[in-house]
Parts: C-alpha cells; structure tokens; sequence
C-alpha cells in the first residue's frame, strides 16, 4: 500500500495529558521552526503508532449495519483523527483544549483579546501550546509566502463575474498546485520517510496564500476589482486579511482571529475533511487534496448553513420589524415549524449543550456592537427557541451551533456578500485539513450492491 504523506505526530490525542505525555520528549520547546519541531516527533509518533497497531490491530471497534452503510457512514468510526475531538457536552476539543481554553491560552495580537490562528495551526500539529516567539514566527513566514504567482493571479482576474466565488476558489487553489514541492520531490523519488517535509512545504505555502487568493476573489467580485494592497510583514494572518479585504477597523481584525481559530477543524468525518483524506491518500499533492475538499466545501449541506441563518433572520425582520415582543417572536417561530420547516442554525448531531463556539460569538458580539439590531433578534431567538423546540419534540439538540451567529457579525462590519462567506470558511478550515494530512494506506473500501 501507498503511504500518503506522513505530516502530523502522534496517536490518540484525546486529552491534555496525552498531550503532556508526548510534550515530554521534544527538544525543541523553545524553538520557533514548526518543522524543526515535527521533525523531532514525527519518529515518535510513528513508534507510538507501529506499538499501538501491533497490541490493538485486531480489536474490533463496532457492528457495522446497513443502516450505516446507506446512511453514509453516519456514526460509523472508520478513521483515525487526532486533531480535534467533539464531546457532547464541551464542543469541539482542538488537541484536548476545549474553545475557552484555546481562547485563555493561545497568543494574541498586540493589544488584542482573541487567540491567533497561528496558534491554533501549531497546537493542531504539534499538540503544544504555543509561545509568542512561535506564533510570530508562523506569521512572518506566511506574511513571506503570500504573493500568488503571477499565472494563479491572472486566471482570478479573467473570471466572469457570473463564476461563483467558490468555483473560483476550487480552480485556483487546484492551479497553485504548480508550486508544489511534493510533487517535485515525489517525481524526483525522494525516500518515503521525507514525504512530510514537502507535503508542510506545500501547506506552509498555501495557507500563506490562501488569504491572498480569497481577498482577490473578494476585491474582483464586489470591490470593481481594486488592488488587495501588498502584505505587511509586521501584521499577523488575519490582521493583514483583513486589510486584503479593505477592512481597516481592528475590531473586524479581532473577529477574524476569532472567526478563522473557531471554524479551523472539526474531527475528520466531515465532507471537507474526510475528501481531503481521501484524494491526499493517493499521494495528491496538498493544493490538489485541498482543492477537492473545497468542492465539497462548497456544497449546500456543508458550507451553507450560516447564510441560511441570515436569510432565515432577514425573514423574521421583515415580519416582525425593529418592535416586536417576546410573544411576537415565539408565535412565529412556532408557525414556522408548524409549516414543517426548522429553525437553521439550531441543532448539532452530537453536541448536547449550546455550542461553545456561539458562545464565543456571542460574547464578541456583547462586547462589540451589543446595540445592533440582527444581534438582539439573534439574542430573543436564543432565550425562545431552545423551549419552543423541547416542546415540539423532534429536536435531539434544541441549542444553536456556531451557524446561528457568525453571519451576524459578519454583516455588523459591512462583509455582506453571502455568497462568499463559504471562502472565508474555507480558508478557516484548511488548517483543519492541512494538519489531518498523515500517514494513511491508500484508501480503498470495500462494498457491497443492494443485489447481492
């Protein structure tokens, strides 16, 4: 079987200390290179992995049924992810640090409250909380790569307007795979064990220009195509896409951080991951595996659903008006079901509780633009809902998720052209995938027809 590229470290990252367990043997804590750092534990996870297979490769994990089968392999465990872990009751755990934690722990911009993405990036690949030194030194690395080659930057420009913005995305990540280093390496027959190295080459290089590609995009569609400016090499990731944008208030700089941090993973069965999994699988360089996870990306089911937040907003605004009581709303949202729809942005397949990462957007939003007038209806729906929805007896989960607020704040800051919030997601995500590439066989599953 084919090894696809060995990039990140360790198996069976389910807690803080499993993470302390393994901290224990690097010698590079207090060195700023990422690569230096995973090259001293790739080996030891690699070890980890051959002992854990050889005392556990026959135990068998579930029943499988074929209810699961034609129900796409809905809670059926069938991968391995270590970068992040959904708990029912605490959301989304990032290398064992739950959303508060990441939030307390990882470094901040300069007089700045929320964590840098560059942070979260590390902690997916090492399992280690960063330092400053460390994240700063991620992002004058990415701030170094982030000019798009000049082929990449005229095919975004000839676009037709009518291209959709993540069509856009898809081809022009897919056309950055000129720059792979991978596939060089790969064609030059490089050892199989210094497959990582290239394969963080090209991922290093293409979250650099990820936010680069997505500003273009941005700029061409809805700002006549003005200049995204050059990269300053002092600004951290979000703080210079968000001057990319055309946005120079810091607060929205501040909502990035937040916004790309909480929306970077979210364990590996998900469309956008598992497919970057799968094409990276068959030695796909990292632009090409991305690419392909960005069309699934794309996809109604799996990168829509804050827009339909907004859009279901807009509807009870234009119902109701600025004035409206608790009653008001209560009987609407209760129509609205009544007439057999759902109330979007409400509801998680595993998660029990609200949404830590709604909480985190909520806060922002209290702290920030308390006063606006989508925030307090976003508020009232969050004090009706969840009773309305226990009371109607379908839902499993009647709390909202991280779609119920994020398109809110997006729109608060003057971001909102809806069609491209599946962009911003995706260049959020792409840490997520980007640190999943491991060491994985060839993916080849077995099947069975209805015939048979």
């Amino acid at each position: 079987m084919a090894l696809s590229m060995v990039f990140v470290r360790r198996s069976l990252c389910l807690s803080k200390g499993a993470v302390a367990s393994i901290s224990q043997f690097s010698t590079h804590k207090s060195s700023t290179n990422l690569k230096d750092v995973l090259a001293n534990k790739i080996p030891q996870h690699l070890k980890k992995v051959a002992e854990f297979r050889k005392a556990h490769g026959s135990t068998v994990l579930q029943n499988i049924t074929v209810d699961m089968i034609y129900g796409g392999m809905r809670t059926m465990k069938a991968m391995v992810t270590e970068t992040s872990v959904l708990d029912p009751e605490e959301g989304i755990r990032f290398r064992g640090y739950s959303i508060p934690e990441c939030q307390k722990l990882l470094p901040k911009a300069p007089g700045g409250e929320e964590p840098l993405p560059e942070g979260i990036w590390w902690l997916l690949c090492t399992g280690e909380i960063p330092n400053e030194n460390q994240t700063t030194a991620i992002s004058k690395q990415w701030a170094a790569q982030a000019d798009l080659p000049e082929h990449v930057e005229k095919m975004v420009r000839n676009f037709p307007p009518k291209v959709h913005p993540m069509a856009q995305f898809v081809a022009a990540i897919a056309a950055l795979s000129s720059e792979s280093k991978f596939a060089v390496a790969y064609h030059h027959g490089v050892p199989k064990n210094t497959y990582w190295e290239y394969a963080f080459d090209d991922s290093m290089g293409l979250l650099a220009k990820l936010p680069t590609l997505a500003a273009m995009i941005y700029r061409n569609l809805y700002r006549e195509g003005t200049s995204i400016g050059a990269i300053d090499p002092n600004k951290d990731w979000s703080g210079n896409f968000a001057t990319m944008l055309g946005y120079d208030n810091p607060v929205f700089a501040e909502l990035m951080r937040l916004y790309l941090t909480i929306h970077s993973d979210h364990e590996g069965g998900n469309v956008s991951a598992h497919t970057s999994h799968l094409v990276g699988s068959a030695l796909s360089d990292p632009y090409l595996s991305f690419s392909a996870s960005m069309a699934g990306l794309a996809g109604p089911l799996h990168g829509l659903a804050n827009q339909e937040v907004l859009i279901f907003l807009s509807k009870i605004a234009k119902d109701l008006g600025k004035h409206y009581t608790e009653k008001d709303l209560s009987d609407w949202v209760w129509k609205h079901l009544k007439s057999g729809q759902v109330v979007p942005g409400y509801g998680h397949a595993v998660l029990r509780k609200t949404d830590p990462r709604y909480v985190c957007q909520r806060e922002f939003a209290l702290k920030h633009l308390p006063n606006d007038e989508m925030f307090r209806l976003v508020s009232a729906l969050y004090k009706i809902t969840p009773d309305i929805l226990l009371k109607q007896g379908k839902a499993k989960n009647p709390w909202p998720n991280v779609d119920a607020h994020s398109g809110v704040l997006l729109q608060h800051f003057g971001l909102s052209e809806m069609a491209f919030y599946t962009v911003l997601f995706g260049v959020s995500r792409a840490m997520g995938c980007l640190s999943q590439l491991k060491s994985k066989c060839f993916a080849r599953f077995s099947r069975f027809s209805t015939s048979e």
